[in-house]
């Protein structure tokens, strides 16, 4: 009993401590007009946005000052800091082999009570057996891309090596953390809606100071669930998919040793500009889409070793040959020789999708000759009430309107041209069909950086105006033909369809090279 209020003490002193050096500080925040390449610092953190079309550079630099002890009480702060979270992280009964597993436990979880241990053999009460290695994604549905490309890497894994792993993808934080941790999902739905939230949210968690020491106090909360989360599943490889997926699993697993025993893995699904939470030195390997996104790595303190540029994983069917666009069409119900435009929404079918709808059968009908010059193929997704609306609307044109679709390559390869907001997986997608891209939205940070990342390559246009929006279209299929054929090859060019298959056979690799792997037995 003693020693337990000891430990209680010991934790209540870390804490009054860092308390009490914490209100010592403040932040104050500068507007300067000098350059900066937006890389955040330990103690300096600029963030840094370029309008389109502008060369105005607005450098909002945010500082963290002193109350009068300098950088000692910066490094004091910091290490009380530590010490109460290295506290909690020690008390997690984390060892693979020290938590007992229900039964009722599913999703890959032995039944007979089979935990991970550390013996050299790969036996099964006594005799040898060979089992699927288990690869753990951990995703959030903060979005759509990071369930896609979860699955992406799921279906790639199963084409290529079969039986030999077991896949498993799960939402971390609605899955295994308490609440109110586990209301993340709907917390960023309602900020992306409301987009100076989100905004604010963004770029204020951007500095390394601010994220690193709200993930260290978040893990004294949900440390423990998030363990039993991962034995759970006993993976041999752990890949994220998400930017808050890397720093509390990593100080998890590290608190027990288990980082040389596990391949932990980031795939980072944005394509060009990325939160730095995408990066922890720790993995083993991370996974980057551009070029871009790989210097944001080496800036955040990465090795070249540990990084790899492969692309964006899209689903496998999209590297598969498909049919001609005459016979697609002909199957979607639409007109068989009409050049066709592609609408989306997203799964949610948001945006201005009527609108736009509505421009492009104006724009899309030559009134001189009393006929169609394209069509529109619209892509709902779950929005039932728009296409209820879009198929009540007598139009001029061909128009095809379809709820959530599963085969969107079918959709890609029977249209010319999309229309869509900067989404990083409909536009690797479309890349790799050649489909030249209009974009008509952005999500404020990460999505930022996708509208020079299509226009300055020569693949896209971007525009909010529905109108104009519509001219370009009716443009490429009239009089500026020659630039639509132009941006489908630049877009082909920028392609990466094998990524996911890269990725896999990486991770193949990296796991055979392993002379140690978690094996798994059963304790009586």
């Amino acid at each position: 009993m003693h020693h337990g209020g000891s430990a209680v003490s010991q934790e209540t002193s870390s804490v009054f401590d860092l308390v009490s050096h914490l209100g010592r500080f403040a932040f104050n925040t500068r507007l300067h007009n000098s350059g900066s390449d937006g890389c955040s610092s330990f103690l300096s953190n600029s963030l840094y946005y370029e309008p389109l079309g502008g060369s105005k550079k607005l450098n909002l630099r945010a500082s963290l000052s002193l109350g009068g002890r300098g950088a000692s009480g910066i490094r004091s702060v910091l290490n009380d800091f530590n010490r109460a979270i290295k506290f909690h992280c020690e008390r997690i009964p984390i060892g693979f082999a020290s938590v007992r597993i229900g039964s009722g436990d599913s999703n890959g979880l032995r039944e007979d009570g089979c935990v991970v241990s550390e013996d050299d053999g790969l036996t099964l009460n006594g005799v040898e057996a060979e089992t699927p290695k288990k690869v753990l994604i951990l995703m959030s549905d903060t979005g759509g891309g990071h369930r896609a490309s979860a699955e992406a890497i799921k279906a790639a894994f199963h084409e290529e090596f079969g039986d030999e792993y077991q896949v498993f993808i799960t939402d971390l934080w609605t899955d295994h953390t308490p609440w109110p941790f586990n209301q993340l999902p709907r917390s960023y739905n309602f900020l992306v809606k409301h987009g100076t939230l989100w905004k604010m949210t963004y770029y204020a968690s951007a500095p390394r100071v601010v994220h690193q020491s709200n993930f260290a106090a978040t893990s004294t909360f949900i440390a423990r669930e998030v363990a039993k989360g991962l034995m759970k599943y006993q993976p041999d490889i752990i890949i994220s998919v998400h930017p808050l997926m890397q720093h509390v699993p990593l100080r998890v697993l590290r608190s027990k040793g288990l980082l040389k025993k596990i391949v932990f893995t980031t795939v980072v699904t944005d394509l060009s500009t990325c939160h730095p939470t995408w990066f922890h030195k720790l993995v083993t390997r991370c996974y980057c889409p551009s070029a871009e996104v790989a210097k944001r790595a080496l800036k955040a303190g990465l090795q070249p070793a540990q990084i790899k540029v492969y692309g964006l994983p899209v689903r496998p069917s999209f590297v598969k040959p498909v049919r001609s666009k005459f016979e697609l069409r002909r199957e979607l119900g639409m007109d068989e020789n009409l050049p066709a435009v592609l609408l989306m929404g997203g799964g949610e079918g948001m945006g201005p999708i009527e609108a736009t709808a509505r421009a492009l059968g104006g724009a899309l009908y030559d009134e001189n000759h009393g006929e169609p010059i394209g069509q529109l193929l619209v892509i709902c997704g779950r929005n039932k009430k728009l296409s209820s609306k879009l198929l009540s609307i007598d139009w001029k044109i061909p128009v095809q309107v379809k709820g959530f679709v599963t085969k969107m390559e079918e959709c890609m390869g029977a249209c010319d041209c999309i229309i869509t907001k900067a989404g990083p997986g409909t536009i690797a997608e479309a890349m790799i069909r050649g489909l030249p891209i209009i974009l008509n939205d952005f999500i404020a940070g990460q999505e930022v950086g996708n509208v020079p990342y299509v226009v300055e390559n020569g693949c896209g246009k971007f525009s909010k105006s529905p109108k104009e929006i519509a001219n370009i279209v009716a443009e490429w299929f009239g009089p500026k033909a020659d630039e639509l054929k132009v941006m489908s090859l630049n877009a082909l060019k920028l392609a990466r369809p094998d990524a996911v298959f890269k990725i896999v056979h990486d991770l193949h690799e990296l796991v055979r090279q392993r002379s140690f792997v978690p094996h798994y037995s059963c304790t009586t």
